[in-house]
């Protein structure tokens, strides 16, 4: 156990070393790109006194160091500026924005653990017959495919074909949203036992949700299915067929375990790209998340916003990361007991 916390110590330095990396990086190229953020926060009508007022404020009349010394101080006292896009505090911006982009990433994860397992699992068992081909073809396509072409179909389809589920917001016109406690509204339905309005947001999330999953769900499926069909070529399990072990016990006992390992592990990548790369399919569904958020900052090239969801995309790569170290240790106790000599 004690391993176990040094290990854990030593990841969380590195990733606060990690962050102060990127903080350095994102904050010279958001400072160094043509434009001047003050100008564009007030338009060209401002006058030019106007335009110094606000160059000031934002400490950029100042030397590149003093100005990151400035933005690492204010940071340690949770402190991120205020935006030129919203005129509000940055942190009160991501507190609001997050929760819907975390809500639909959490739901894309649940999806490409629920249907890629699976799906990789069954291609593995049924190798080179009908159901291998047709869940490879599947897998395929949600690689190839761009996330933003899967939620353009998903849209036409179901907007325009079978009008089945909601294409756009969060929740229906004939709902209010929750008490805010989590900013996710599924969750907050749930603790507000509102079941109405936890099915309605959860219908709205679907499409989008499936867009975003699609690459991972089919990476999934393939290296699922990969690793199955190499962990079968192993001698411990020609021994347990040799037992007369039926074919199921085999896959569900002795095969998917060793497989899950790299197929976990990129499931977690996978979970964290979603992050950031969900502002197409927040922009076609119509979605109010913090993916949007960052696009806008960009545009009118917000300095503390675009640093502030920089920060926050980053920091859930490195939670991301440590959480699948800790479920492969889980999973294979001889990466643990490597990970607590560490």
């Amino acid at each position: 156990m004690t391993n176990f916390f040094a290990y854990l110590g030593h990841r969380l330095l590195t990733s606060i070393g990690v962050l102060l990396g990127v903080s350095i990086l994102i904050f010279v190229i958001a400072r160094v790109i043509p434009g001047d953020p003050a100008r564009i926060a007030l338009g060209p009508m401002a006058t030019q006194e106007q335009v110094q007022n606000l160059r000031k404020e934002l400490y950029l009349d100042r030397p590149l160091p003093l100005q990151y010394l400035e933005f690492v101080k204010r940071l340690v006292q949770g402190d991120l500026g205020m935006s030129l896009y919203t005129k509000r505090a940055v942190t009160t911006d991501l507190a609001e924005f997050f929760p819907a982009t975390l809500e639909l990433v959490l739901v894309g994860g649940l999806m490409m653990v629920l249907v890629g397992l699976p799906l990789g699992i069954l291609a593995a068992y049924y190798r080179n017959r009908w159901p291998d081909n047709l869940a490879r073809v599947f897998a395929l396509l949600g690689v190839v495919t761009p996330n933003f072409v899967w939620a353009i179909f998903l849209v036409l389809f179901f907007a325009y074909w079978v009008s089945v589920l909601p294409v756009a917001g969060r929740l229906g016109d004939a709902f209010l949203p929750p008490t805010r406690i989590s900013g996710m509204i599924t969750l907050d339905a749930l603790l507000a036992g509102q079941w109405a309005t936890f099915w309605d947001a959860l219908k709205h999330m679907i499409l989008p949700a499936t867009a975003l999953a699609m690459a991972g769900l089919g990476q999934a499926a393939r290296l699922t299915r990969a690793n199955m069909l190499d962990t079968y070529g192993k001698p411990y399990i020609e021994m347990a067929r040799a037992f007369g072990l039926s074919e199921s016990t085999i896959a569900f006992k002795y095969a998917l375990r060793p497989a899950m390992i790299p197929t976990l592990t990129i499931l977690g990548l996978d979970l964290a790209a979603m992050l950031g790369g969900a502002f197409l399919v927040e922009a076609v569904f119509n979605w109010p998340g913090m993916a949007r958020y960052a696009v806008q900052a960009i545009i009118r090239k917000d300095l503390n916003a675009i640093v502030g969801t920089t920060l926050v995309i980053a920091a859930f790569f490195l939670l991301i990361n440590i959480v699948v170290d800790l479920v492969v240790g889980y999973v294979n106790p001889r990466i643990r007991y490597r990970q607590g000599d560490r």
